[in-house]
């Protein structure tokens, strides 16, 4: 009998056992630097040629996380079509052998909590905490889309009739491409991988270029459990070669992806279009971005929804498709939140993530560094900056946390997705007035309204039109199981991870009758 569902505990870093444990798993990953890894296709090592793709740690750039080959074309096309010889026996399993598989994983990833953190800690810049809940809500889905497995291989409730026995079936769809982000390189790769498989799905996993170290534990992992070979493989390598050639490929059957809204409209496009021998229509789950808000009210507790935008704007530094990017204040209460979040943003700790009193890391690459800094100087033409607006530290890609005043409902800053540490603040005149701001982007993903006003309480969840909408609290942390993610728009294709519904996109309903 399968326990009911639960989700995992966060760490605390508070208790000496659990700090000196993360200290220990950092220096077991520091001592792992800069090692060179295989891919894994089809059950057997690929190192591939020359060409490698180099994870350094954005923090301290100098400093090497680890090395991967650099596919292209040619191993991509061992890869699919490995998933594809290995679906007929994998998708004949039950889902009882298929979801021993995440169990047992989930176990691994358990105990080794804390070396997956501490990898991405120098991976990709997320602080302790952050780490930490990337790890947890990795093993969160894998419990989660285990159980979901069970549940869709149960009869499913039809009308009856006489003379005839009838069922309903779900079955997979076939092998398909898993293309994750690099900003949650644990979970969302885990919780897209692993929903793919025990749906009963090969998968090709396409991981991003700057998070290959910790993609490849997730991989070892699955082949420590016993993935049977071609299950699962891992192919590293360019977007523009092997991920586009795998996404238009005739015996891709489906692609799974999270990333930029342009990015995910190339992928819909390109597989939509059939190629020569396809046979199916491929389907497309994607997750894109968003431009998310926080509106407060007159009424609202200002240090709570101070605390809350802080928390939402400039947690991993602001690199999540969830953060807000835009809080919009009531102008009755505009100064005196804006002095407090101002001072609030201040105190904020720039540094290296591997410092447990840092609560603010670096952003993920040279690019991503370019690019924010771009739109500051966008900011400085738009409204007025009250906080940061600088580089911040030598050795790393960091930038101050960085608020801007007075910008326009429909200002660059105000509508363009930046995924870094910068913040617009905007002015409303009323809940309405507010309102329509929320809701003025072309996105759809999370938001916030900070009131007490009970009447705007009962409304705004009707009218506030994202996928995860939240009351007096901050617009990220979504659980698996208890807030199911995913937006509206041009935030994706309405599909909602961690939720009841999620596992439908990898499968279909399959009408079986017999006269009796």
């Amino acid at each position: 009998m399968v326990e009911q569902f639960k989700n995992e505990p966060f760490s605390n870093f508070n208790d000496p056992e659990a700090s000196a444990a993360f200290s220990a798993a950092l220096d077991k990953v520091r001592s792992e630097m800069g090692a060179t890894h295989s891919c894994w296709i089809g059950g057997k090592e690929v190192a591939g040629g020359d060409r490698q793709i180099v994870s350094i740690d954005p923090g301290q750039t100098d400093t090497v996380v680890g090395r991967y080959p650099s596919l292209g074309e040619e191993e991509a096309e061992v890869a699919i079509r490995a998933a594809s010889d290995a679906f007929p026996a994998w998708s004949r399993l039950t889902a009882e052998q298929r979801s021993k598989y995440l169990f047992d994983a989930a176990a691994l990833l358990r105990e080794r909590k804390h070396e997956l953190s501490a990898t991405m800690v120098f991976e990709v810049g997320k602080n302790w905490a952050e780490a930490d809940g990337d790890t947890a809500e990795a093993i969160d889905f894998l419990e989660f889309y285990a159980r979901e497995a069970l549940r869709y291989a149960e009869e499913q409730p039809l009308a009856r009739i006489e003379g005839e026995k009838n069922r309903l079936a779900y079955i997979p769809l076939g092998a398909g491409v898993v293309i994750p982000p690099w900003n949650f390189p644990l979970a969302i790769l885990a919780g897209m991988t692993s929903a793919a498989l025990v749906a009963g799905n090969t998968v090709v996993l396409k991981p991003a270029s700057d998070s290959p170290v910790i993609a490849g534990k997730f991989v070892e992992i699955m082949r420590e459990v016993g993935i049977p070979d071609g299950v699962l493989n891992l192919v590293t390598g360019s977007g523009a070669v092997a991920g586009e050639y795998l996404v238009k490929h005739k015996k891709t059957r489906f692609v799974c992806f999270t990333g930029s809204m342009e990015v995910g409209l190339g992928i819909n496009e390109k597989a939509a279009k059939a190629a020569d021998g396809q046979i199916w229509i491929k389907r497309v789950i994607a997750e894109m971005g968003g431009k998310d808000s926080i509106y407060v009210d007159e009424s609202a507790d200002i240090d709570a929804a101070v605390q809350g935008t802080i928390a939402s704007a400039f947690g991993y530094t602001g690199q999540k498709c969830s953060a807000c990017s835009r809080v919009i204040v009531h102008r009755n209460i505009y100064d005196d939140f804006l002095e407090r979040l101002s001072a609030a943003a201040s105190d904020i700790k720039v540094g290296h993530p591997s410092d447990p009193s840092v609560f603010m890391g670096p952003v993920s690459s040279e690019s991503a560094l370019n690019k924010v800094v771009e739109y500051i100087a966008i900011g400085r033409n738009e409204g007025r900056l009250v906080c940061g607006g600088e580089r911040a530290g030598a050795e790393g890609y960091y930038v101050q946390p960085t608020i801007f005043a007075d910008i326009a409902p429909d200002a660059r800053l105000a509508q363009e997705e930046i995924f870094g540490p910068v913040l617009a603040v905007i002015k409303a005149n009323d809940y309405d007035h507010g309102r329509e701001i929320f809701n003025n982007t072309i996105y759809g993903l999370t938001g916030s309204v900070y009131s007490t006003n009970r009447e705007q309480l009962d409304d705004a969840p009707m009218t506030f039109h994202v996928g995860n909408f939240y009351l007096n609290r901050k617009c990220t942390g979504a659980l698996v199981g208890v807030h199911p993610f995913g937006g509206f728009n041009m935030s994706g294709t309405d599909s909602k991870a961690g939720g009841r519904d999620y596992l439908l996109l990898f499968l279909q309903a399959k009408s079986i009758s017999e006269k009796i």
